[in-house]
Formats: structure tokens, sequence, C-alpha cells
């Protein structure tokens, strides 16, 4: 026995448990979390890659805390997912058999019955998602003070999941709540896991808010964990796409570069399982059909199957338990539903169809390979248009090649996305203070304030705004105030935190119908700034904006002039500015390779260099290494070269001083300009005084992207919109750089 060795610090039931693992050793994270998460004095943040013994190493030593608890629960465990509950529910089981802790999930799936057991005999671990947590926050709160009382550990797992987000806040705002219901003195630490996490010193500083003195540790694991095979295979998709009579028949047209895609992806991976990302349902959906109709053709079992949220839980759930059984060759195609860490198995590779959208989300997907032989592969099979007269800009860059080996480049050198914790999330806000005069029956103005603002996560919310909202919450019927001073709950108050619904914050991007002359073209998410006179990009056509109707929720359209319309839109989540500038430096130095000590890595098939030299060619001859600006005709590119955040408050100026705008994969298009126009109007904007971020959001019509949000006043939605979708300073700095 090594006194130095932290394992002997466990308990000793739980030290049985690992002899019965029949482990060599404990993993490098797990033997430096045991000590730390033991003494209970600090928060504590374990980081490392997917299957790196994570949960173990919370686990450990939590349960050795705990293992001589016999009343009230020990362990909270929090988890994004109801199915990552009941994966860490399978994998706990026989430490908690043996321990004789009661282990119990509690999500809408678990049985009336298993809840009952728990509510009348608290014990052991409650595994359970931030919308039940609330839930019992407001039906059950004298059972969870008992449970606040008797907890030693919460404990969250992917963390990364929830900075930054709605969620993320509500999650915040339910632990400190939590610990405001203790009668006794002390802090409850909090252990949260991640696979992925960027800033590492903003990811500290957000696990709890600035007045809280209490300190945590972070622990890194120091392995290399394997190596990475990776590959970029490129294609060229046709500009114009012939229809066959049956596809024109139902108007269904499949891209004969997907169609190619799919034969290399069944060649590839047939016959093993592997995970397939396709950003979207739709590309999830198509690239399912296109595989099993390749199996039908061939006469061979189907391998290939669909994974995504909009699919039923039994579909979801039926394949998940293929992957792990491990006995039949499965690859699922999926959206992001699979980049959490729920145990699939052994995967042999990851393939990703189109450009990822983060370094933080290729990690993830990443992770889910090589968890056996410490290899991850990785292919990416990236399609771009061939090159004719009236190509778009993006096109001609390559931009889906340069994003892929961009984040490609930054994932290698660990750099990861930071969350935006500078929102206001006055949605979350509005929801917080419902359930907790629901959970009190009535609550003071100042109790208020000081729970959520003073010692909470809503500390970015000033008195001023904070009044503003009660205010209006007032003038919704959310609200009202008694005469003694206590704020209780209105009729429209009592309607929804009464439904099943309220629980939740977070909320599905708001659809809105595209209409031209009255007939319908399809539906389009709103989660970018879409304004009055910007040109829009949509089934494959650019269309002009002429109307946002809130109420009806239509954008109407006419048709926009220019040419093709770019593949690759780059719709989706906001790309950040690292990425941006990362491509920007790839085409200056005219460098993609991997330079590992004295050798170059080349990844990039022969297709792909092939685009790639296009694209940078391109980049060159149009001058765009020296400036952001290239003219065609009566049009002008502007390429900032930045993330999304500036990029919109750039197209949304542009347009509120009479341009009309096409905002597409970072570059901004305005047709009828010229270089001087602009640059005068930069200057002017730039010698005006300085726009607020509340005055630019004015000019957006629909800002309603929260569950929320349509109770806020048109000020406060302007000053909550504009803390999440734009960067006045960036913008204005960019202007300075490019005028000087």
């Amino acid at each position: 026995m090594d006194p130095k060795n932290p394992f002997y610090l466990l308990a000793p039931l739980v030290q049985k448990w690992v002899y019965k693992q029949r482990w060599s050793d404990l993993r490098d994270i797990q033997k430096a979390a045991i000590p730390v998460v033991l003494q209970q004095k600090s928060d504590v943040i374990i980081s490392a890659s997917t299957a790196a013994g994570k949960t173990e190493a919370a686990f450990l030593p939590a349960c050795s805390a705990i293992a001589n608890q016999r009343t009230g629960i020990g362990i909270l465990y929090i988890s994004p997912l109801k199915a990552l509950i009941n994966d860490q529910y399978r994998r706990l089981e026989s430490l908690c058999d043996l321990l004789q802790l009661p282990l119990t999930p509690w999500h809408g799936d678990i049985a009336q019955s298993i809840k009952r057991k728990c509510k009348v005999k608290p014990a052991g671990i409650l595994l359970i998602t931030p919308e039940s947590l609330e839930a019992l926050m407001v039906r059950e709160s004298g059972w969870l003070a008992l449970l606040a009382d008797s907890l030693q550990y919460i404990i969250i797992d992917e963390y990364h999941a929830f900075l930054g987000s709605e969620r993320g806040c509500q999650l915040q705002s339910l632990m400190h709540r939590l610990e405001h219901l203790r009668q006794k003195d002390g802090f409850i630490p909090r252990i949260a896991l991640s696979a992925t996490l960027g800033d590492m010193e903003q990811v500290r500083r957000s696990l709890r808010p600035p007045y809280a003195q209490i300190r945590n540790e972070l622990i890194q694991s120091n392995k290399n964990h394997g190596r990475v095979r990776l590959q970029i295979r490129g294609y060229y998709e046709p500009s114009r796409i012939e229809k066959n009579n049956k596809e024109n028949k139902n108007n269904n047209i499949t891209p004969p570069g997907d169609k190619e895609i799919a034969h290399e992806l069944y060649t590839l991976l047939r016959g093993d399982s592997h995970l397939i990302f396709a950003n979207s349902r739709g590309r999830t959906e198509r690239f399912a059909a296109l595989l099993a109709d390749i199996c039908k053709k061939n006469i061979v079992p189907n391998e290939f199957f669909p994974h995504h949220g909009s699919l039923s839980k039994e579909l979801r759930t039926e394949l998940e338990r293929r992957l792990q059984k491990e006995h039949l060759p499965t690859t699922a195609i999926c959206t992001m539903t699979l980049e959490l860490g729920i145990d699939i198995g052994k995967v042999n590779s990851v393939a990703q169809v189109t450009a990822p959208h983060s370094v933080a989300s290729l990690r993830q997907r990443l992770g889910r390979s090589g968890r056996r032989d410490n290899t991850a592969v990785l292919r990416m099979f990236i399609l771009e248009k061939e090159v004719e007269k009236n190509s778009h800009m993006s096109d001609l860059l390559r931009l889906q090649l340069l994003q892929s080996i961009a984040i490609i480049r930054l994932l290698l050198k660990k750099w990861y996305e930071p969350a935006n914790i500078t929102q206001l999330h006055l949605s979350t806000l509005v929801h917080q203070i419902l359930s907790v005069i629901a959970q009190w029956g009535g609550v003071r103005v100042e109790q208020l304030w000081h729970l959520f603002c003073v010692t909470g996560s809503f500390y970015q919310v000033s008195i001023d705004c904070f009044k503003r909202l009660l205010r209006q919450m007032g003038k919704e019927k959310l609200l009202f105030q008694l005469n003694d001073g206590q704020l209780v709950l209105g009729e429209n108050g009592e309607r929804l935190t009464g439904h099943y619904s309220f629980y939740a914050v977070f909320n599905t991007p708001e659809e809105y119908r595209i209409e031209y002359k009255g007939k319908t073209l399809g539906s389009f998410p709103i989660e970018y700034p879409v304004v009055v006179d910007q040109n829009i990009i949509f089934g494959g056509k650019r269309w002009r904006v002429s109307q946002v109707d809130s109420e009806k929720k239509v954008i109407r359209v006419s048709k926009a002039k220019g040419g093709q319309p770019p593949l690759f839109s780059g719709v989706g989540i906001y790309i950040h500015d690292k990425v941006r500038k990362e491509m920007f430096e790839i085409y200056s130095n005219g460098e993609y390779q991997i330079v590992k000590g004295d050798s170059r890595i080349d990844y990039l098939d022969s297709k792909a260099k092939k685009l790639f030299q296009e694209g940078r060619d391109f980049f060159k001859n149009a001058g765009l290494d020296k400036s952001p600006f290239f003219a065609h005709g009566d049009t002008i590119y502007i390429l900032p070269w930045l993330g999304d955040k500036i990029v919109n408050t750039l197209a949304t100026m542009l347009v509120g001083q009479g341009f009309r705008v096409t905002n597409s994969s970072g570059i901004l298009e305005i047709q009828g300009t010229s270089i001087n126009e602009i640059c005068s109007v930069f200057n002017r904007i730039l010698t005006s005084p300085q726009q607020t971020p509340e005055k630019l959001a004015r000019c957006v019509p629909e800002k309603k992207t929260e569950k929320f949000d349509q109770f806020l006043s048109e000020q406060l939605l302007c000053e909550t919109y504009a803390a999440k979708a734009f960067d006045i300073d960036g913008a204005y700095q960019w202007m300075r750089q490019v005028l000087a």
C-alpha cells in the first residue's frame, strides 16, 4: 500500500468496486480529483476528452464521502439530457448497489412509483434534468429544502452544453436557489464535468456569480489522448442541377454531389460502426435515405439509420442500444443529438458532411471515435460548386473547405470557442421571477432583487432594468402587487406556471413562413437579424425582404437580383472571430498543412487540394489579402474576416443607411454602389455619435427569439437582443482599421 496514492483515500467499498472492474490503475484526472473532491472546500471543474474517466473522477470520491449517509440525498447529478441520465444510471448502478446507496433517475419518462419512493425515503444519489428540478422547486419546495440540507455535492455533466445559454442561466439560478433553501451554513460544492471547454478562466468565473467568494479547482488531464487520423475529401457540385422526370414530379432534387458522397460513405463505412454528422435534420434524413437505397440496391442489410430530435424516443433509443451492443455494424447519421456523452460503445470513426460550425462541436464529435484503441478517426466530406460566370464569392473562395481547415487547425492548437456570458437573459429572468412567486405564493421586490441580481446569476441586470421588467410583467398580468408590497401571480402568471410546459426555458428558433406573391415558399428559422430591405438566400434563390409580419409569423419577399446563390450559406451557430481570422491567415500564407516537428502532414485528398488552390488563387488575384473590398460590376463584396456578431452588426448598420445587403457566410454583398460610397458611409457612422446596441436593435422587426420574450417591452427586448446578436465595439474598431 502506497500511502501517497490517492486511491487509498477512497472508502473501502469504493476501492472494492474499483478492484472488481479489473482496472490496472486509476486515470490521472481520477487521482487528481480524489483529494480535492473529498475536502469539500471548493468547487471543482474536471475537463478531459470523451471516455477519459470524468464520471468516475467525480463519483468515486463523492460516493466515498456519502458512503455512510443513510438518510437524505447526498449527491445531486444534473444532466442536459434524459438519455444521458439513463446512461449514467446504468454506469453507476453496480457501484451504488455495493455501497447500498439508492440511485434514482428523475425526469418525465420515469415512473411515478420510483419518484414516490424517493420522496418518502430520500437517500443516495438523484439524477435529474434542470426542468425536473424546476418543477420540484415550484411544486415540492418543502421536500426540496430537506434535500438541500442533506446535499454534499452537485455534479453538472456536459457543463459546456449549458454555458452562455438561457438553459445554463436557468441552471445557475436553480443551484443558487437550492443553496438559498438550506437551513444550515455552508455552500454545496459544485463539480462541473466537460470534454470541451474554451477559455478555462471564463469557465471558472461562470461556475458561480462574481460575488461568491468560493474557490474553485481546475483538474485537467495531462495525458495525450492518442493520435488523430484525419482527411478532408473534396467534391464538385454542378452549378446547374438537371432534374429527372421523377424528381421533377416530386419537386425533390437530390444534388449529384450528395449522391457521390453517399456512395463514398457506403464504401468506406459499411461493415463497422460509425457516426455521420450532417449538421441539419434535412441533410440527415437525405443521407439516411440515400444510404438505405444503396444497401437495398446491393441486396445487403441496411446499416445506416437517422438520429435527430424530431424522431420518436423509441426510434432513437433503439438505435442507441444497437450501437451499444456492438454485435451488428451500425452507422448513425445524426445532428447534434449524439455529440454529448451518451455511451454508444465502440465507434470506429466520425464522418462530417459539410463544414462544422465550431471547434468545440467538432471536438465533441471527434471524441466519440477512438474510445478503445486511442486513435480517433475523422473524415470530412466537403462539397463545393463548380465555378461559373455568376458564381457567388463564397463559392469562388471555397469557404466551406476553408472553414473546415481553419477549425481543424484550431482544434489541434487546443483552442475552443468561449461562451458568451455577457447576455442579460431577460426571458429567463421573467421565468425565474414567476417560478419563485409560484414557489412561495408571494415575494417582496427587494427579495427578488437580492436573490437574482445581487447574489444570483442575473448580475448583468441593472436596478433600473429590473424595475422596468417588473412593471412590464405587471402590464402583462403576469404578476401584481398587494397593498402590503408583496408580489403575487397575476391571471396570466397563474396560467403559465400551471402548465406543464412552464418548467423549460429553452425554445426552438421561431419559424417564419416565407411568402412570395401570396405563395408559401417554406419556413425560415429566425436566428439572425432579418431587416426590411435586406437580401436573404432561401431555397437556392435570392430574395429581398419586403415585410416582416411578427403577428402572423410571415416574411414577405420579392425577387432580388444577383448571381448564383452560394451552396454553403453558413446559417446556423454563430461563427467566432477566431475561426474567420484563422481562415484569413491560411489563405494569406497559403499554408494549410499541419507542421509536426520537422514533418508536414497533408490531410487533403487530390480534389480538396485542387479546391484549396482555386480558392487561394482567387483570394490573391482579388487582392483580398490587402483589402476587405472586392468590386464585381455594380456589386461590392465586403469580407471583414470576423465573426457573425460583428458581421451582423455591420450588415444592420448598412441596411439602416439605405443599402440592400445580403449577409452570407461572413460576406456582405451590396448592389448598386461603390467602394468609395461605402467608405464614405463608414466615415459618416464613425464621426456621428456612436450608435448604441439597443438603438441598432430597433431596426430589427423580429427580436423574439427566446421563450418569454413575448412579455418584454420593446425597450427591454432591444436591450436583451442587442447583448446577444451585436458587437458594436468590434464593428466600430473594424471600420476604423479599414479607413486607416
